[in-house]
């Protein structure tokens, strides 16, 4: 996100710097022990400055709030899209897959049984929801019956509950 101006986070830059974003926080340290007990990430937060910091968790939360209202976190990985694993009831209603980075990368789902166990992953909701998730459908009537599972997820309301509790 070149708009945002973050500063270079490579070892070179860090170590270059390190006089000006580390050196604070080791005031007064004198032991390996309390070198240990130094907390980088906030060392590294404050290196960005809190504005951008805001702007930052604004762009990349660490978790996503569900049509039900829970939230899940979000799993960064190196060189992949964020992932959020979410019950595929509690993604009924959403037309489609949740955005991050000003719009501009969208969260893969892994869509979860009412076991926990992942049924499908997609960047496209809108898409499964028209495509595969039929099969799915029909597979998890038959597996899971006292759960929901509508014929136009796009517009039925989410749940965490059973019909029984519905």
């Amino acid at each position: 996100m070149p708009e945002m101006a973050l500063p270079a986070m490579d070892e070179a830059s860090l170590l270059a710097d390190a006089d000006s974003w580390l050196l604070p926080y080791m005031t007064g340290m004198k032991t390996l022990k309390a070198i240990e007990k130094l907390d980088l990430f906030a060392a590294l937060e404050a290196r960005l400055g809190w504005e951008t910091k805001q702007a930052l968790d604004a762009a990349l939360p660490t978790h996503y709030e569900v049509p039900t209202g829970s939230r899940y976190a979000i799993r960064y990985q190196e060189g992949q899209h964020p992932v959020l694993a979410v019950k595929l009831q509690e993604m009924f209603g959403e037309k489609s897959s949740p955005m991050i980075a000003n719009g501009r990368v969208a969260v893969v789902l892994e869509l979860l049984s009412p076991a926990q166990r992942p049924l499908q992953i997609t960047r496209d909701l809108a898409t499964f929801w028209q495509g595969s998730y039929r099969d799915v459908q029909k597979e998890m009537k038959g597996r899971y019956p006292k759960h929901p599972w509508p014929d136009d997820p796009a517009n039925h309301a989410p749940t965490r509950k059973t019909k029984k509790y519905m």
